[in-house]
């Protein structure tokens, strides 16, 4: 099969509610989002079972978790954390303005992924339809 080069472009979205993922692009190894989180966007604690993540702080600011809330980072632009699969996690934004953070995530190849969630979904993700309780 004949590999090409895939150009993208970002511009953040205006959009209602809380939190907008875009797919920016992907191979069979990888996928790229761009997530926008407002105030009220965070996430429950969850893991990936087949995916290390490597996350970018494009604008704002965000506080990762791990168990039992501890802080594992508090990240501002051009700064980055990476999450192995496995690795039980939550964010928010962490300052007035939204957070835009970009997620490159690498699958691994023999092992299925999910995501796991270790508590309870927030009333957003519920509303979305897009995560499973």
């Amino acid at each position: 099969m004949e590999k090409e080069a895939k150009v993208f472009k970002y511009e953040r979205p205006e959009f209602d509610g809380v939190k907008k993922s875009m797919l920016m692009c992907s191979t069979d190894l990888m996928r790229v989002h761009v997530q926008v989180v407002k105030s009220g966007g965070e996430n429950n604690l969850h893991t990936h079972t087949g995916e290390d993540a490597f996350w970018l702080v494009l604008s704002g600011a965000v506080k990762f978790y791990g168990e039992g809330d501890k802080v594992i980072a508090e990240i501002k632009k051009t700064e980055g954390i990476v999450i192995p699969r496995g690795f039980k996690y939550w964010f928010e934004s962490a300052s007035d303005e939204p957070l835009e953070i970009i997620r490159v995530a690498a699958r691994d190849q023999n092992t299925e992924n999910k995501r796991v969630n270790m508590a309870a979904l927030k009333p957003w993700m519920v509303e979305s339809n897009r995560f499973e309780s």
